[in-house]
């Protein structure tokens, strides 16, 4: 059910304009100095804009990992290729799985917790909303730092696992290794600084009476997520450190002929890497769960089991890590353990996919484009899970270990998992973002085009694993030339046609987003009649969010407020629109708004970073002054005034609310 806006924003969120009251008016809000242009991005602690910034790089870094994927493909997509060279073959497998996992998916998902968290839970912003920024800068600058080694001698070449001892000097003398090691460790501190401001977001800032199980699901996953990266990142932070100290000032923590075990830099990867594929997946855990209910015009069915099933993946995938290290010669009693480990953590996932049905049964489906991604998703999911099961059992394992039956189960998971998952968030969000639709018809066309290329590149390689082919390989030999179905020329060629085709259907997600915003009129307010609260606001939400902070009573909150039940007949129908329940709101709005200004602090410390991170590589001279940017940005920002200064904000009109800036965070 279509509803229209009173009032519809004129402009897209951080056009500029001023904040439109309801009909109801108390009066205008005036953003502070610095409100329009470039300006209002760069120095902006606002949670919103943040999360589109961050929306936006997660998809040029998506690009480029595409690109690289591409290119990959092209190379294998016939025999004794030429392509690429083994060298630069190394580095752009090393660097397409590094920008799909640490510069597309986790950045990705992280834009829209930083958009939504807080309108799902009823708060005005995050808890630290200048951290927020920094994390934004870090990201970028660790992302771009880390793409710079493309042009500084090369880039990390040893796999986005990067085993020893292939990152030893011996076998890797470029500063690759270095690049991925320094790189890391920024976008490390993006992730870990958010995870802090989003715990004590959800844990401290919801709206009165929104208990812990009256949150979203999408919230709910987001706070798993962000507990895992609390714990995971540390672990991966100190085994990137002992890296580069051993690289960079001659440490032998890996090092066999200095008496170093290589296997404790597996132990400190997988660690964090399995937490990680969760970390990937369970956003998009929270999306699907917000969307299919949407359009199934039902409630998510088991709300309870899909929250603890969560927090359940979130504590059992802490014990499966060893499930990668098969191969390497545990022995019987460690493999026999995590064996079972990693049996036991496909039953709160496989619980998810049963809510997942059973709130698709026996509703009114309607086949949105975002529909469509989401039910994508449990399929191509599921798929991926199954082929994970075959993992646990040890000898199975141990012979599909670094074969390309191995790449196509995690791209199964994180592109059939992750990926959809993310492209129906895009197409259910997109009005609540920009007030604009995206284009359902190219929309179905961009589902379809990913899902047939999806299944074409990752598919055959099941097949090509378990005839031999290894991964990472840059040339490959048609031993089975002539044999049929087991012909690996052939399944090559599809696969890299395939790779092309997915490419065509992200393709047809650029264009829609260019056809949307330039033709495409106002979105209603209430586009899809959905469910939770971040709709119980205009599109987009104004700076400050809410002009009342809700009271929640219900799971559901704006779906109750617009239906109810007949407790006789078990009809549900209509008592109020949304605009009737925008008037209401108005009637409670805030008299006094308060808001963090803008800062230049945090971009600064964020830069410095890097340069620190370059100095280590070519001059300590640079790392020292890196790190005296860093101190004085430090020292700026504990020293910025907790309020604003008052002559910088235009006085309330009408005697209407006014808006408290505060450096808050």
């Amino acid at each position: 059910m279509a509803i229209s806006e009173p009032n519809p924003v004129p402009a897209l969120a951080g056009s500029g304009s001023a904040y439109v009251t309801p009909s109801t008016s108390f009066g205008v809000f005036k953003r502070p100095v610095q409100s329009t242009g470039w300006r209002s991005w760069v120095f902006t602690v606002d949670h919103k804009k943040l999360g589109i910034m961050y929306g936006v790089v997660a998809m040029i870094f998506f690009i480029i990992g595409g690109v690289e994927a591409l290119l990959i493909r092209l190379q294998l997509a016939a025999p004794n290729n030429k392509v690429l060279s083994a060298g630069a073959y190394n580095q752009m497998f090393t660097m397409h799985a590094t920008t799909m996992v640490f510069l597309f998916v986790m950045p990705m998902a992280a834009a829209f917790a930083n958009y939504l968290v807080p309108l799902q839970i009823g708060a005005r912003d995050v808890a630290f909303p200048r951290l927020n920024a920094f994390g934004f800068w870090c990201f970028l600058f660790g992302g771009i730092f880390l793409n710079t080694s493309w042009f500084l001698g090369g880039a990390a070449d040893s796999g986005w696992f990067a085993y020893a001892p292939n990152t030893a000097l011996a076998f890797s003398p470029s500063h690759g290794v270095d690049f991925w090691a320094l790189g890391l460790q920024i976008t490390g501190i993006a992730s870990l600084t958010g995870a802090i401001n989003l715990i004590v977001t959800v844990l401290n800032m919801r709206a009165p009476g929104m208990s812990l199980m009256k949150m979203p699901i999408f919230t709910w996953m987001i706070l798993v997520v962000q507990f895992l990266l609390l714990f995971a990142i540390p672990v991966i932070t100190v085994a990137l450190f002992l890296l580069s100290f051993q690289r960079n000032f001659g440490a032998a923590f890996f090092s066999v002929e200095k008496g170093a075990d290589p296997l404790l830099w597996q132990h400190l990867f997988w660690i964090f890497g399995h937490p990680e594929v969760y970390i990937l997946v369970l956003p998009s855990f929270g999306i699907v769960s917000e969307v299919l209910p949407v359009f199934s015009k039902k409630p998510l069915f088991g709300y309870k089991f899909v929250v603890f099933s969560g927090a359940a993946i979130g504590f059992l995938g802490w014990g499966v890590w060893a499930h990668h290290m098969f191969a390497s010669g545990l022995g019987p009693v460690s493999v026999a353990v995590f064996s079972v480990a990693t049996m036991a953590i496909a039953l709160p996932t496989g619980v998810k996919i049963v809510n997942w049905t059973m709130t698709l049964w026996g509703g009114k489906l309607r086949f949105t484009t975002a529909m469509l991604f989401a039910v994508g998703l449990i399929i191509e999911f599921t798929i991926g899970g199954l082929s994970g099961v075959t993992h646990a059992v040890a000898p199975s394992d141990t012979q599909q270990t670094d074969t390309y039956y191995i790449v196509a189960h995690f791209h199964y998971v994180l592109f059939g998992g992750a990926v959809f998952g993310l492209f129906a968030g895009f197409y259910y969000w997109w009005p609540k973002m920009f007030a604009k639709m995206l284009n359902e018809r190219l929309g179905k066309w961009n589902f379809w085009l990913m899902v047939v290329g999806m299944n074409l590149t990752f598919g055959p390689m099941h097949i090509l694993g378990l005839q031999g082919q290894p991964r990472r390989m840059q040339v490959w030999t048609d031993f089975r030339a002539g044999e049929g179905f087991f012909n690996l020329a052939f399944w090559n060629r599809v696969a890299s046609v395939g790779s092309f085709v997915l490419a065509i259907g992200v393709l047809m997600f650029l264009i829609n987003v260019v056809y949307t915003t330039r033709t495409a009129g106002v979105a209603p307010a209430d586009p899809w009649d959905a469910r939770s609260l971040e709709w119980m606001t205009s599109s987009p939400p104004a700076e400050h969010n809410f002009d009342a902070i809700p009271t929640v009573h219900e799971l559901d909150e704006f779906f109750h407020r617009k239906y109810e039940e007949n407790e006789a007949t078990g009809e549900i129908h209509q008592v109020s629109t949304y605009e009737e329940i925008m008037a209401d709101e108005a009637t409670r709005a805030d008299k006094h708004i308060h808001l963090p200004s803008p800062s230049y602090w945090p971009i600064i410390l964020a830069l410095g970073l890097p340069l620190i991170a370059y100095g280590l590589i070519f001059a300590r001279l640079l790392a020292v002054f890196g790190a005296v940017v860093v101190l004085l940005a430090m020292f700026g920002w504990s020293m910025e005034p907790s309020v604003a200064d008052e002559s910088d904000y235009d006085p309330p009109v009408d005697g209407g609310p006014t808006k408290e800036l505060a450096t808050l965070g």
